[in-house]
Formats: C-alpha cells, structure tokens, sequence
C-alpha cells in the first residue's frame, strides 16, 4: 500500500453513504473510510480533529474565496501538526512527538 494514498475518515452520514458520492471518491483514488454503524469511536481520532478544526478556525472567520479558505486551511493544518501541542502527547506537537518516538526506535 503506497503512503501517498489518500484515505477519507467520516462517519455513517447520509451524505458519506451515497453512491454518487463514494463512486467519485473512488474516481479519484480516495478510499473512503467509515465508522461501522453505532461505534462512533471507530474514527474518533477525526472527529476530534474535525471539532477543532470546526472551532479553531471555520466558526471563527469568513473566507472572502475558496482561494482564502484553502490557504486558511493549509495554515491551520500547518499550525495543528507543527506547533499546536498536546497534552496526550507530553506537551509536544503531533510532529516533535512522532519525531522524538522514532529517535528512540
């Protein structure tokens, strides 16, 4: 399995359900992954991103253009895997902490 694949976490929405919808993720060489009905906590890892993405960035401003949120977005991803640190990680952002877990290995 390559590492450039692209993997598409949601849960069981109607919306993710359509086959309209999964055929053109399968069009582009998404694989769609999706939590088995009434386990939410299948892609609980996500959805926490997701809350706080929808928090820390798309409840908080307007985006002029698509152009704007795209870069908005790259910036905010930037930003969560670079510098937001976490507690469950000893205080470390996702990057240094999987940086100083593979020294060790």
């Amino acid at each position: 399995e390559s590492s450039d694949q692209v993997i598409l976490h949601s849960d069981q929405g109607w919306h993710y359900q359509m086959k309209k919808y999964q055929q053109t993720l399968k069009q582009h060489g998404i694989t769609q992954s999706m939590s088995r009905k009434g386990n939410c906590l299948d892609n609980a890892v996500i959805e926490n991103f997701f809350g706080l993405l929808k928090s820390e960035l798309l409840y908080l401003q307007e985006f002029e253009s698509m152009a704007h949120f795209e870069q908005e977005l790259n910036d905010y991803i930037h930003y969560y895997n670079h510098k937001r640190m976490k507690e469950k990680l000893k205080d470390l952002s996702p990057v240094e902490y999987r940086t100083q877990v593979l020294a060790v290995a």
